[in-house]
């Protein structure tokens, strides 16, 4: 009793066609596919070692991250 016949499915998937139509169920297929394609791509690219910053980027990121190092040096208390 608790189980659905291929007939209910097919009924089920008739009246859903009427309801959206096929346009926009295409369309929701499309979407959902390169959603997935994307999550794909993203899982992927996770495993490449990341890019290069270039050189003016990573001289300021350098400076930064000195001064960080001498302000948590200066909070430190001596040991």
């Amino acid at each position: 009793m608790g189980g659905f016949s291929i007939w209910h499915w097919l009924i089920v998937l008739v009246i859903v066609v009427l309801v959206f139509g096929t346009k926009r169920l295409g369309n929701v297929g499309k979407d959902v596919g390169e959603a997935v394609k994307g999550f794909k791509k993203g899982m992927s690219d996770d495993d490449k070692p990341a890019a290069r910053l270039p050189d003016a980027t990573r001289e300021e990121q350098d400076l930064r991250d000195r001064e960080r190092r001498e302000q948590e040096q200066r909070n430190d208390p001596p040991r």
